[in-house]
């Protein structure tokens, strides 16, 4: 996977914010938080906020800001697995939170995960020394990705689509707030803690809301050709629970062709605004080319 460096900011951040702001919590609630933050993964959208940060000329540290967005991102997962939404057993090839702590608390745990990714993208951004304003406008896009009109917003049409034949349309609407938003989001708040604006900071968003689609169909198509070993997470789900997929509709060469020119498109528009660095060219390939 390209950047390794990258990705070690990103995890000695969430151990920083498990050391430092998890200890006043009751441990029946900071345990399933630290279980969610050190679970593994990619920490894409970590490594996304950083990546962008530097594209846009950014030279401070900007590790908290991507633990902020990684937060969203466990918190997501966590809250995905309960038995209310999409009942999952297993998650990075472990227990999946609930199934070690319970119902309750890991509900809970998720609910206080989103203040604590507000406060800690506050705290990053005072380190950083930027205008209050600044720090303002970073955690309102990182709740507003996260949100109703986001994230969350995605997720609810994700579960009111279950047994509906879906157009693709409709597929790009869900995965659009539900995986996207808070891509896009990972890339703005990047491009805006380093001052970006205008046409950059568009190109920026414009790549997020691309590779976040991307990323969403390679999910879609993970789910069917990849083994549930390789992936860390059961597979089939997607048509256990009757969802309409880009895979479904488009069958599996022609949803890895709509990823490949999505992500084509996103690394052209940051070429021509001369923001297109090894960095978010090498995140964008492997987001398609990913085989868990």
């Amino acid at each position: 996977m390209p950047g390794a460096e990258l990705r070690d900011s990103v995890e000695s951040a969430l151990g920083r914010v498990s050391r430092e702001n998890l200890s006043a919590l009751p441990p029946r609630i900071a345990d399933p938080i630290r279980y969610a933050l050190e679970g593994g993964g990619k920490r894409m959208r970590g490594m996304l906020v950083l990546a962008a940060y530097r594209a846009a000329g950014g030279t401070g540290d900007a590790s908290g800001l991507a633990a902020a967005v990684e937060i969203i991102h466990a918190y997501s997962l966590l809250h995905d697995d309960l038995p209310c939404m999409d009942d999952d057993d297993i998650r990075r090839g472990r227990p999946t939170a609930h199934r070690v702590f319970g119902v309750r608390p890991a509900t809970i745990a998720g609910a206080v995960m989103i203040p604590l990714a507000a406060r800690v993208a506050h705290d990053s951004v005072r380190g950083l020394v930027l205008p209050s304003e600044t720090c303002c406008t970073i955690v309102k896009v990182l709740m507003q990705a996260a949100g109703a009109g986001g994230m969350i917003g995605g997720q609810l049409l994700d579960l009111e689509g279950e047994g509906a034949a879906l157009s693709r349309d409709e597929l790009d609407v869900i995965h659009r707030a539900k995986t996207g938003a808070l891509i896009a989001a990972s890339l703005q708040i990047g491009g805006i803690a380093a001052d970006a604006t205008g046409d950059r900071l568009s190109a920026l968003v414009g790549y997020g809301t691309r590779v976040g689609l991307a990323f969403q169909i390679t999910d879609d198509v993970l789910d069917v050709t990849s083994s549930t070993d390789k992936l860390g997470k059961i597979t089939g789900r997607d048509a256990a629970l009757r969802k309409s997929t880009y895979p479904a509709l488009l069958g599996i060469d022609g949803a890895k062709k709509r990823a490949d020119d999505l992500v084509g498109t996103a690394c052209e528009d940051l070429r021509l605004q001369r923001m297109l660095t090894t960095e978010l060219e090498q995140l964008a390939e492997f987001i398609v080319s990913r085989t868990h």
